[in-house]
């Protein structure tokens, strides 16, 4: 597995697909992952002539974890990372944590991106109900107070919820127990806080927005309010799939990943 130092505290393990590839996509993965777990998406992607790259973010995966591990943090990295590797501009992708890292750093990059995918993930991560407002304070105290295992296993099971998906569910939960606990918590912090809902209108590269019809983490009516709210945003919604509709439906996630990135 390659690396790049980013900073003199900071190496990126990366999966690359297709070296010589031509444009690049970056793969932004969700909390508690990392750039492996898009490996259903390599061969199509990489079948289709790009040069694919699913970067281990800070703190997760293979890569550097240190102190603070915020989602600002995350993008500057991913800023560096595709002109190190003279990668840009290229087309971005990100679910649910990787989501709010492809916005932000499309925001404050945009001449690194050209074209954005934002797959169940949100621009502020406002909860209402309350069902999402127990969830997510039931996962900020396992994280804080109860440690990995009982975290892993409740957000494995609302990811992967049903009984042909053990596979799926086993995977997520062993990659959340090999996650640095440090770096969790405060990723898991930064994003309780982000908000940059106030920019959305900055965008000006072609947007998709990717829902699972049944995501119980990231709400669709939150997904549906950001992309009304990015110019010339277009939303699909995958029914029968949740949150993890990158591995629980590949196939359809797939087929509108390329009509978006192969199109005019």
């Amino acid at each position: 597995m390659p690396a790049v130092d980013i900073s003199e505290h900071v190496c990126i393990h990366y999966e690359e697909v297709n070296p010589a590839g031509s444009p690049p996509v970056l793969l932004l993965h969700g909390l508690g992952s990392a750039g492996a777990d898009w490996a259903f998406q390599f061969e199509a992607l990489s079948g289709a002539g790009f040069r694919v790259l699913a970067p281990d973010l800070r703190g997760f995966g293979r890569s550097s974890a240190p102190p603070k591990v915020t989602v600002k943090a995350m993008a500057d990295d991913m800023a560096i990372f595709l002109r190190k590797l003279n990668a840009y501009p290229a087309h971005v992708v990100g679910i649910s944590m990787g989501g709010t890292v492809a916005l932000q750093l499309a925001l404050d990059h945009p001449e690194l991106v050209s074209k954005l995918v934002l797959v169940n993930t949100f621009a502020r991560m406002k909860f209402t109900s309350p069902g999402e407002i127990v969830y997510l304070f039931t996962r900020l105290f396992l994280a804080s107070l109860l440690g990995p295992e009982k975290q892993a296993e409740m957000v494995a099971g609302r990811v992967f919820p049903h009984p042909g998906q053990e596979n799926l569910r086993n995977n997520l939960r062993q990659r959340i127990l090999h996650t640095n606990p440090c770096s969790y918590r405060s990723a898991l912090q930064s994003l309780r806080e982000f908000d940059v809902s106030h920019r959305l209108r900055e965008l000006s590269m072609p947007v998709l927005v990717v829902t699972g019809a049944e995501d119980t983490t990231v709400p669709p009516r939150l997904q549906e309010e950001m992309a009304k709210a990015i110019p010339g945003a277009r939303q699909v919604v995958v029914e029968g799939s949740g949150h993890g509709v990158i591995a629980d439906n590949p196939e359809a996630f797939n087929r509108i990943l390329l009509e978006f990135l192969t199109g005019a």
